[in-house]
Protein backbone atom coordinates (compact mmCIF):
# COMPACT_ATOMS: atom_id res chain seq x y z
CA UNK A 1 0.00 0.00 0.00
CA UNK A 2 1.27 3.44 -0.94
CA UNK A 3 1.26 6.07 1.80
CA UNK A 4 1.46 9.72 0.88
CA UNK A 5 4.30 11.52 2.63
CA UNK A 6 3.03 14.28 4.91
CA UNK A 7 5.58 16.82 6.11
CA UNK A 8 5.73 18.24 9.62
CA UNK A 9 4.64 21.59 8.19
CA UNK A 10 1.51 19.97 6.75
CA UNK A 11 0.81 18.20 10.05
CA UNK A 12 1.07 21.52 11.88
CA UNK A 13 -1.44 23.02 9.47
CA UNK A 14 -3.74 20.05 10.07
CA UNK A 15 -3.25 20.57 13.82
CA UNK A 16 -4.25 24.24 13.70
CA UNK A 17 -7.40 23.35 11.77
CA UNK A 18 -8.18 20.45 14.09
CA UNK A 19 -7.96 22.70 17.15
CA UNK A 20 -10.55 25.07 15.67
CA UNK A 21 -12.92 22.21 14.77
CA UNK A 22 -12.58 20.45 18.13
CA UNK A 23 -13.03 23.59 20.18
CA UNK A 24 -16.24 24.25 18.28
CA UNK A 25 -17.57 20.70 18.61
CA UNK A 26 -16.43 20.16 22.21
CA UNK A 27 -17.44 23.69 23.23
CA UNK A 28 -14.30 24.25 25.28
CA UNK A 29 -10.76 25.50 24.84
CA UNK A 30 -8.17 22.85 24.09
CA UNK A 31 -4.97 22.51 26.09
CA UNK A 32 -2.18 21.75 23.60
CA UNK A 33 1.29 20.79 24.74
CA UNK A 34 3.71 23.57 23.85
CA UNK A 35 7.30 23.03 24.95
CA UNK A 36 9.12 26.26 25.89
CA UNK A 37 12.45 24.65 24.94
CA UNK A 38 13.64 21.47 23.27
CA UNK A 39 13.54 19.71 26.65
CA UNK A 40 10.67 17.30 27.08
CA UNK A 41 10.44 18.20 30.78
CA UNK A 42 12.20 20.59 33.12
CA UNK A 43 10.68 20.13 36.59
CA UNK A 44 11.48 17.30 39.01
CA UNK A 45 8.03 15.76 38.58
CA UNK A 46 8.10 16.01 34.79
CA UNK A 47 11.59 14.59 34.49
CA UNK A 48 10.88 11.75 36.92
CA UNK A 49 7.64 10.92 35.12
CA UNK A 50 9.59 10.38 31.91
CA UNK A 51 12.42 8.57 33.69
CA UNK A 52 9.95 6.18 35.30
CA UNK A 53 8.47 5.23 31.93
CA UNK A 54 11.85 4.86 30.24
CA UNK A 55 13.16 2.43 32.85
CA UNK A 56 10.62 -0.18 31.78
CA UNK A 57 11.38 -2.30 28.73
CA UNK A 58 7.67 -2.20 27.87
CA UNK A 59 8.08 1.45 26.90
CA UNK A 60 11.80 2.06 26.46
CA UNK A 61 11.92 0.57 22.93
CA UNK A 62 8.89 2.44 21.59
CA UNK A 63 8.21 5.57 23.63
CA UNK A 64 10.88 7.55 21.78
CA UNK A 65 8.65 7.56 18.69
CA UNK A 66 6.51 10.24 20.28
CA UNK A 67 9.24 12.78 21.01
CA UNK A 68 9.05 14.59 17.67
CA UNK A 69 5.26 14.75 17.93
CA UNK A 70 5.49 16.56 21.27
CA UNK A 71 8.29 18.87 20.15
CA UNK A 72 6.33 19.85 17.03
CA UNK A 73 3.15 20.69 18.95
CA UNK A 74 1.10 17.81 17.58
CA UNK A 75 -0.41 16.90 20.97
CA UNK A 76 -3.23 19.39 20.47
CA UNK A 77 -5.09 18.63 23.70
CA UNK A 78 -4.21 16.89 26.94
CA UNK A 79 -6.54 16.71 29.93
CA UNK A 80 -5.65 15.04 33.23
CA UNK A 81 -8.33 13.85 35.65
CA UNK A 82 -8.29 11.33 38.47
CA UNK A 83 -6.88 8.09 37.08
CA UNK A 84 -7.10 9.12 33.45
CA UNK A 85 -5.53 11.17 30.66
CA UNK A 86 -7.59 12.17 27.62
CA UNK A 87 -5.83 13.64 24.60
CA UNK A 88 -5.94 14.37 20.89
CA UNK A 89 -2.85 13.94 18.73
CA UNK A 90 -2.51 15.18 15.16
CA UNK A 91 -1.12 12.51 12.87
CA UNK A 92 -0.64 12.45 9.11
CA UNK A 93 -4.39 12.40 8.51
CA UNK A 94 -6.54 15.51 8.75
CA UNK A 95 -8.59 14.01 11.58
CA UNK A 96 -6.61 13.80 14.87
CA UNK A 97 -6.43 10.59 16.85
CA UNK A 98 -8.00 10.26 20.27
CA UNK A 99 -5.79 8.84 23.01
CA UNK A 100 -7.01 7.59 26.37
CA UNK A 101 -4.58 6.50 29.06
CA UNK A 102 -6.05 4.96 32.19
CA UNK A 103 -3.86 4.63 35.27
CA UNK A 104 -4.79 2.69 38.38
CA UNK A 105 -5.15 4.82 41.47
CA UNK A 106 -2.37 4.18 43.93
CA UNK A 107 -3.14 1.69 46.69
CA UNK A 108 -4.14 3.41 49.96
CA UNK A 109 -1.85 1.16 52.01
CA UNK A 110 1.06 2.20 49.83
CA UNK A 111 0.19 5.87 50.34
CA UNK A 112 0.11 5.37 54.12
CA UNK A 113 3.49 3.64 53.96
CA UNK A 114 4.97 6.51 51.94
CA UNK A 115 3.52 9.04 54.40
CA UNK A 116 5.29 7.33 57.29
CA UNK A 117 8.57 7.30 55.39
CA UNK A 118 8.16 11.04 54.66
CA UNK A 119 7.81 12.05 58.29
CA UNK A 120 10.45 14.58 59.26
CA UNK A 121 11.57 15.03 55.64
CA UNK A 122 9.01 17.49 54.26
CA UNK A 123 7.97 20.96 55.43
CA UNK A 124 5.69 22.66 52.89
CA UNK A 125 3.58 22.12 49.81
CA UNK A 126 5.91 24.33 47.76
CA UNK A 127 8.87 22.19 48.76
CA UNK A 128 7.01 19.10 47.57
CA UNK A 129 5.81 20.56 44.26
CA UNK A 130 9.11 22.21 43.38
CA UNK A 131 11.02 18.99 44.03
CA UNK A 132 13.20 20.70 46.63
CA UNK A 133 13.65 17.76 48.93
CA UNK A 134 16.36 15.31 49.87
CA UNK A 135 17.65 12.47 47.71
CA UNK A 136 16.31 10.12 50.37
CA UNK A 137 12.78 11.42 49.82
CA UNK A 138 13.22 11.31 46.04
CA UNK A 139 14.23 7.64 46.33
CA UNK A 140 11.09 6.91 48.36
CA UNK A 141 8.88 8.50 45.71
CA UNK A 142 10.68 6.72 42.85
CA UNK A 143 10.96 3.28 44.47
CA UNK A 144 9.96 0.78 41.82
CA UNK A 145 6.81 -1.08 42.81
CA UNK A 146 6.39 0.78 46.11
CA UNK A 147 6.65 4.46 45.24
CA UNK A 148 4.32 7.08 43.81
CA UNK A 149 4.95 6.39 40.12
CA UNK A 150 2.95 3.76 38.20
CA UNK A 151 4.26 0.52 36.74
CA UNK A 152 3.34 -0.74 33.23
CA UNK A 153 0.70 -3.18 34.54
CA UNK A 154 -1.10 -0.23 36.13
CA UNK A 155 -1.34 1.65 32.83
CA UNK A 156 -3.85 0.97 30.04
CA UNK A 157 -3.18 2.62 26.66
CA UNK A 158 -5.76 3.26 23.95
CA UNK A 159 -5.51 5.11 20.62
CA UNK A 160 -7.97 5.41 17.75
CA UNK A 161 -5.20 4.95 15.17
CA UNK A 162 -4.81 1.66 13.22
CA UNK A 163 -1.37 0.83 14.68
CA UNK A 164 -1.33 -2.73 16.03
CA UNK A 165 0.72 -1.89 19.12
CA UNK A 166 -0.66 -0.35 22.30
CA UNK A 167 2.27 2.04 22.60
CA UNK A 168 1.97 3.73 19.20
CA UNK A 169 3.66 7.05 18.45
CA UNK A 170 0.50 8.97 19.34
CA UNK A 171 0.30 7.31 22.75
CA UNK A 172 4.03 7.85 23.20
CA UNK A 173 3.58 11.54 22.46
CA UNK A 174 0.88 11.79 25.12
CA UNK A 175 3.02 9.95 27.67
CA UNK A 176 5.76 12.54 27.17
CA UNK A 177 3.11 15.26 27.08
CA UNK A 178 2.12 14.32 30.62
CA UNK A 179 5.65 15.14 31.77
CA UNK A 180 5.39 18.57 30.16
CA UNK A 181 1.98 19.11 31.77
CA UNK A 182 3.47 18.32 35.18
CA UNK A 183 6.04 21.09 34.60
CA UNK A 184 3.16 23.56 34.55
CA UNK A 185 1.13 22.03 37.37
CA UNK A 186 2.76 19.31 39.50
CA UNK A 187 -0.48 18.93 41.48
CA UNK A 188 -1.87 17.09 38.47
CA UNK A 189 0.42 14.17 39.32
CA UNK A 190 -1.45 13.65 42.58
CA UNK A 191 -4.79 14.10 40.80
CA UNK A 192 -3.78 11.43 38.26
CA UNK A 193 -2.73 8.99 40.95
CA UNK A 194 -5.84 9.59 43.05
CA UNK A 195 -3.95 11.06 46.01
CA UNK A 196 -5.61 13.70 48.18
CA UNK A 197 -2.77 16.22 48.38
CA UNK A 198 -4.26 18.05 51.38
CA UNK A 199 -4.58 14.80 53.31
CA UNK A 200 -1.10 13.67 52.23
CA UNK A 201 0.61 16.89 53.27
CA UNK A 202 -1.44 17.37 56.43
CA UNK A 203 -0.50 13.94 57.77
CA UNK A 204 3.18 14.34 56.91
CA UNK A 205 3.55 17.84 58.38
CA UNK A 206 1.37 17.22 61.44
CA UNK A 207 3.32 14.09 62.27
CA UNK A 208 6.55 16.03 61.89
CA UNK A 209 5.23 18.85 64.10
CA UNK A 210 4.11 16.37 66.75
CA UNK A 211 7.54 14.74 66.73
CA UNK A 212 9.29 18.09 67.09
CA UNK A 213 7.02 19.12 69.97
CA UNK A 214 7.55 15.79 71.70
CA UNK A 215 11.31 16.15 71.34
CA UNK A 216 11.07 19.70 72.70
CA UNK A 217 9.16 18.51 75.74
CA UNK A 218 11.74 15.84 76.40
CA UNK A 219 14.58 18.37 76.20
CA UNK A 220 12.67 20.80 78.40
CA UNK A 221 11.95 18.18 81.06
CA UNK A 222 15.64 17.35 81.30
CA UNK A 223 16.60 20.98 81.83
CA UNK A 224 13.92 22.00 84.37
CA UNK A 225 14.53 21.30 88.03
CA UNK A 226 11.33 20.52 89.86
CA UNK A 227 10.29 22.67 92.82
CA UNK A 228 10.80 19.78 95.20
CA UNK A 229 14.40 19.40 93.99
CA UNK A 230 15.06 23.11 94.49
CA UNK A 231 13.66 22.89 98.03
CA UNK A 232 16.03 20.05 98.72
CA UNK A 233 19.13 21.57 97.14
CA UNK A 234 18.83 25.05 98.59
CA UNK A 235 16.87 24.27 101.77
CA UNK A 236 14.13 26.82 100.87
CA UNK A 237 10.43 26.65 100.33
CA UNK A 238 8.74 27.93 97.15
CA UNK A 239 5.21 27.85 98.65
Amino acid sequence: MFYKYVSIAEQKTYAANSIKRLEKSLKRSLEPIVLPTSKLAASWWGIMWNKNLERYATYSNRIGRGKSYVRNGLVIDLQIISGQVNAYVQGTKKTPYKVTITIDKIDEKMVESIKKQCQGKLDTLDQLLEGKFSKELAAIFMLQGAGLFPEPEEIDLRCSCPDWTDCCKHVSAVLYGIGSKLDINPLLFFTLRGIDIDDFLRDVIQNKTAAVLEKGKACQSNRIIKNADIDYLFDISLD
